[in-house]
């Protein structure tokens, strides 16, 4: 997908590598990582940076007492008009298929853990890595309390704000939930 024209965007939490076209940031240094820090530190940017921001997956690994400030942090980057867009884990989808039985639905291998209960949890907090889990009403309420003026569930590939290649980064369509939220 092609950049839009002057649009600066970030994609946080980028991993280990970051991704073309895009300003990438994540705790960890790599190849293609432009900013590496910790966002509870605060981004070494000014405020109203960017057109929109990308994150997948990366929130859930904030602990449950930074969530605020670190959307607090997003928002403070993001130009007025802008675009918060977050892919998380969806509790709600993961509840439904452990109450129908559906071991496909968990991407945790059976060397890890065999049992139903077992995979559910583990996939939940991802190995470990996820501190925060999320579903539709509270990431709502945590993006309103951080100031962001408008809020609206989304899907893969779909976007409201108006900026094409906000869906690019977009995957775990099966397990996530994707919002956006409005500086």
């Amino acid at each position: 997908m092609e950049q839009e024209l002057g649009i600066r965007r970030l994609n946080w939490g980028c991993g280990a590598a970051g991704v073309p076209g895009w300003v990438n940031s994540d705790v960890k240094e790599g190849p293609g990582v432009d900013i590496s820090c910790d966002i509870r530190d605060g981004f070494p940017l000014p405020d109203d940076t960017f057109d929109y921001i990308v994150a997948i997956h990366a929130l859930p690994e904030i602990p449950y007492d930074h969530l605020g400030g670190t959307l607090q942090e997003l928002r403070r980057v993001l130009k007025p008009g802008g675009t918060l867009r977050l892919v998380l884990p969806d509790l709600d989808k993961g509840i439904d298929a452990y109450r129908r039985g559906d071991r496909d639905y968990f991407l945790v291998p059976d060397d890890a853990v065999e049992r139903l209960g077992s995979k559910f949890a583990v996939q939940m907090v991802w190995f470990g890595y996820s501190r925060s889990l999320f579903t539709r009403d509270y990431i709502e309420e945590l993006l309103e309390r951080a100031g962001f003026s408008t809020v609206e569930h989304s899907a893969f590939r779909e976007t409201g704000s108006g900026h094409s290649g906000i869906t690019e980064l977009d995957n775990r369509e099966r397990e996530s939930l994707f919002v956006e939220a409005v500086k």
